[in-house]
């Protein structure tokens, strides 16, 4: 038994990060799959008559510790991974996906849940927990436990092979990240650059013993110099390197991983009697069928493409002009939208940055939380953590009654993965009357601080941290009995309605007057700074758009197409979902597949669309705002009560609609985008 098989003697029941050690996951594993397993047991052997409390909430609470271990291991293979750790996770997901199995294939199990569904009409339920019986039943009838058993073995083998894929996938895109680095030693090759993304190209190359200057393939370094260097050579070669990513036929390659996975998830989904993955996937979706999703997609890019081909014509002639450029390539693309927003809207992110250090944004969202919602967040050095950067809090309420855990994990290093997520520790949940509250976590890769400045964020990474925040106050004011139906347990495409509406506050002169002041003179925000910020929300919105609408649409082709067996050429299929949407020359040495994590390494597959599905449920959301305040109590209060705090209780649009009063219109989002007047 490890230090993790134990209970946590920590202020709040924090990890003890600092005492865990990597031969401890394995062996903690066993160990909670074990208990897990018995408790299993317990449930299906129990003689009396099943009911609600001693099979379907018995089944809920089950597993906690097993839980408490994955959601460490887990997390620290994102945010702090190494070879060890990534081996660990090839040994245990078998495990995990064995042991689901071993739930979802229970006959004598099945049996019992089956008696208490059939009987729901007679048991007078809350809402709450009729979701949740309907959700058990179908977690079993969903995942095999109508099968023969042959094809349940089948079902078993699939899952297990399709644990070790997802995660061989996100280790070949970390390894290809972190191989990648482009030395300049010529200062001529950085020009246009501003001062701060090369003194941190500068002081990368010293921590690794280099003269000049080092750009690589995480964000903080690739951004500034796509979006800023003259140079255009080296631009392309950066591109191509980003954009070539699992699609080199070398020993990273993800080609056959995508067609494998691909194909497995087809498999899975025809066993259980669904046409494609997509169909099995969006059945527990608001948006139900991929036909709704097509018919969504499709209607969006009827509004936006004209928009989009217009501002590309305008780019095009912008960089002709400006350079005698004859074809714009994807590497243009930052490059001349940045020239052309400066030249419309005399606004740069240089001349915003100084605005917007961490700790002011940091504070800003804290801010609006307390405005909004009447939480306080108090840093606390007493709580373990994994890495020296990460930052935690203690958030508490009007009351001083503790609400969560928070921690915050800004910078870019060589165990983390890129992007940007919301996760948790530990999840909230009612047991024996206590209300255990969640521990929330939010993971960032923004630019560190240099010997000279401190870190200072651009326009678009204060709405990424803005809209990490947004996620994790879905899960820090989670208030459910059930942690299956807690926090961010919703529907896929409802769980970003919380993230995108935050990011509205970050355009409001009300909000940035809470904390954008300058790092060096502490003034604040200009004005006419704010009113550019406004007028150049919607700049390329049409190509944005499409750019997101293209992603949605290569998702859907992956899991709603005809079988994929028929797929030969990975490129090729990938070529053709983006025939719609394309404005650039392709790229022959660059495939987007090979490296789209967020649909063959995280949970997003047939699932893509719902960034734009939740856009049109936040445009609609903050409309209600803006008529009220956008800090008015009574709307937030509703915010809270009806969004944030009920999780999976509920269908989501019984939800929105308690909160809103009707269903959302997408003339909202067009509105705001200026896709429409």
């Amino acid at each position: 038994m490890t230090i993790l098989n134990k209970t946590f003697v920590t202020p709040y029941n924090t990890a003890p990060f600092s005492k865990i050690k990597n031969e401890d996951f394995l062996p903690a594993f066993k160990t909670a799959i074990d208990r897990a397993k018995a408790e299993i047991e317990t449930i299906t052997n129990n003689d009396e008559i099943p009911s609600f409390k001693n099979t379907i909430e018995a089944l809920d609470y089950s597993g906690e510790e097993l839980d408490r271990v994955s959601s460490i291991f887990f997390n620290l293979n994102s945010a702090e991974t190494n070879d060890e750790i990534q081996k660990i996770a090839q040994d245990v997901s078998p495990l995990l996906s064995e042991f689901s199995n071993d739930i979802t294939l229970n006959e004598d199990l099945f049996r019992r849940v089956k008696i208490v569904y059939d009987s729901k009409a007679s048991l007078h339920l809350t809402t709450e927990q009729e979701t949740l019986l309907n959700k058990k039943y179908k977690s079993f009838s969903r995942n095999g436990a109508n099968l023969p058993e042959d094809k349940k073995e089948r079902l078993r083998a699939i899952d297990k092979e399709l644990s070790q894929l997802k995660l061989k996938f996100g280790e070949h895109i970390l390894a290809e990240t972190n191989t990648f680095e482009m030395h300049l030693t010529d200062e001529s090759d950085l020009s246009g650059l501003p001062e701060g993304a090369k003194e941190a190209a500068k002081q990368l190359a010293e921590s690794k013993r280099k003269a000049g200057w080092l750009i690589t393939l995480d964000y903080p370094s690739y951004i500034p110099f796509m979006t800023y260097a003259d140079n255009r050579q080296l631009r392309e070669r950066l591109s191509k390197a980003f954009g070539s990513k699992g699609f080199k036929n070398d020993d990273l390659d993800n080609q056959a991983i995508v067609l494998r996975i691909a194909n497995l998830r087809f498999e899975r989904a025809q066993l259980l009697g669904y046409k494609t993955h997509a169909h099995f996937v969006l059945e527990e979706r608001m948006a139900e069928t991929p036909e709704k999703v097509n018919i969504f997609l499709n209607e969006l890019l009827k509004k936006a493409k004209p928009a989009a081909e217009e501002e590309f014509k305008n780019l095009e002639a912008f960089a002709k002009d400006l350079d005698n450029i004859d074809q714009l390539q994807k590497w243009d693309s930052a490059y001349y939208s940045e020239k052309l927003k400066q030249k419309l809207f005399n606004l740069d992110d240089e001349q915003l940055k100084p605005y917007f250090k961490l700790e002011n944004v940091i504070n800003g969202a804290f801010t609006v939380a307390e405005k909004l919602f009447g939480l306080r967040f108090e840093e606390v050095h007493t709580i373990d953590k994994y890495h020296e950067d990460v930052l935690t809090y203690k958030v508490v309420d009007t009351n001083d009654e503790l609400v969560s855990i928070f921690y915050a994990d800004f910078f870019p290093r060589a165990g983390k993965r890129n992007g940007a997520w919301m996760t948790s520790f530990k999840p909230q949940m009612i047991k024996s009357g206590v209300n255990e509250r969640p521990h929330v976590s939010i993971v960032c890769n923004f630019t560190k601080p240099t010997k000279s400045k401190p870190s200072l964020l651009t326009f678009n990474e204060v709405t990424t941290l803005f809209h990490e925040f947004g996620h994790a106050l879905h899960g820090m004011l989670a208030n459910t009995t059930y942690p299956s139906l807690s926090g961010t347990n919703v529907y896929w495409d409802f769980v970003e309605l919380p993230s995108q509406v935050l990011e509205n506050w970050c355009y409001e002169e009300e909000t940035l007057k809470l904390f954008a002041t300058h790092y060096e003179t502490g003034d604040l925000i200009p004005m006419e700074l704010i009113e550019k910020i406004k007028a150049s929300a919607t700049f390329h919105e049409g190509m944005q758009t499409l750019r997101q609408l293209s992603f949605g649409m290569l998702d859907m082709a992956w899991h709603a197409g005809e079988s994929p067996e028929t797929v030969k050429s990975v490129k090729s299929y990938e070529s053709e979902a983006f025939g719609e949407t394309q404005l650039y020359p392709d790229v022959a040495e660059n495939c987007m597949s090979t490296a789209f994590a967020h649909i063959f390494q995280g949970g997003y597959s047939s699932g893509y669309y719902s960034y734009k599905w939740a856009e049109v449920l936040d445009a609609d959301a903050f409309e209600y705002f803006k008529e009220e305040g956008i800090f008015n109590k009574t709307v937030a209060e509703k915010f809270k009560a009806y969004i944030l705090s009920q999780g999976g209780t509920e269908n989501p649009m019984a939800l929105y609609k308690k909160f809103r009063g009707q269903e959302p219109k997408p003339e909202a989002l067009l509105r705001r985008a200026g896709l429409i007047k």
